[in-house]
Order: C-alpha cells, then sequence, then structure tokens
C-alpha cells in the first residue's frame, strides 16, 4: 500500500507521519512526505521596506518564493529525519499550489491508497474563522483519510 502524509512541519504533521509508519509496517506499504508552497501567497507586493501602517495595508509581505520552497525543503528534510529515528524510511515531495487541492490532487494522481494529516485542534470557532486544513482534505480527498492530533 502507498500512504501519503501531509506536512506542515508541526508536532501534530509528526504525530500523523508516526501513525503512517505504524499503519505502513503492518500493511508493508511505502511512505511519501508532501509540503505544499502557494506560490499565490509569496507575492510581496515590492522590494521596498514597509515604511508605516499605510504601507503595510497595501500589501501583503510574507516570504519570496525562493524563501517558502527552502522552508518546504527544511520541513521535508525533518520529516525524514524523524521518520528515520522510527526506522522508516519515506520519500519525500515538494507540491506547488495551495495545499488541500495539491494534496488531494496528488494523492489521486499517483495512486495513493490513504492520506494522513495532523490536525492542530484548534477551536470550532476558530477553523470556522481560519479553517482547517484537515477538515478540507477530509471533504475533497477520493481516498480515506486519516486525521492525528
Amino acid at each position: 500500500m502507498k500512504f501519503l502524509v501531509a506536512t506542515d512541519g508541526s508536532e501534530e504533521a509528526n504525530s500523523a507521519l508516526a501513525y503512517a509508519t505504524d499503519i505502513s509496517d503492518a500493511m508493508e506499504g511505502s511512505i511519501t512526505v508532501v509540503y505544499a508552497v502557494d506560490p499565490a501567497v509569496y507575492d510581496t507586493g515590492g522590494s521596498e521596506p514597509i515604511s508605516g501602517l499605510s504601507d503595510a495595508d497595501r500589501r501583503l509581505v510574507v516570504e519570496n518564493i525562493e524563501d517558502a520552497e527552502d522552508r518546504g525543503l527544511d520541513i521535508l528534510d525533518e520529516a525524514a529525519r524523524f521518520a528515520e529515528d522510527l526506522g522508516y524510511e519515506v520519500e519525500t515531495e515538494l507540491l506547488y499550489g495551495t495545499p488541500v487541492a495539491e494534496v488531494t490532487d496528488y494523492a489521486e494522481e499517483k495512486g495513493f491508497d490513504a492520506i494522513f494529516v495532523g490536525h492542530h485542534g484548534r477551536s470550532e470557532r476558530t477553523d470556522r474563522m481560519l479553517g482547517s486544513v484537515a477538515k478540507e482534505i477530509v471533504e475533497r480527498a477520493t481516498v480515506p483519510v486519516t486525521v492525528v492530533r
């Protein structure tokens, strides 16, 4: 069986990875860990530093795409080391696009049997305001999804 673990570098994502390794061992499966970089989020809106609140209102400064890719690769490397510490070798893949769409599409396109994802356990009110990637993956995926806290 082929298992996909979506990570964001959090403890919850590591819990999902640890759980996936247990299931994969029992099923003699393989694991691929993915991290999605959303290029649309990393538009800096200009190269000049923000000099006041009026500048901040007009543009979103998060990080440039190269920094986001580097951060994603670091998160994937950390996940691979975490799995290795558990005695498990995993594949890693950096995806580009909105995390929910990319994870679910990748799972379907590559023929994964299940997705594992961590959940931060925020309140229902917070999830309504901010959304829950785990919940959206469950709703969109065409393969079984295991949500781990």
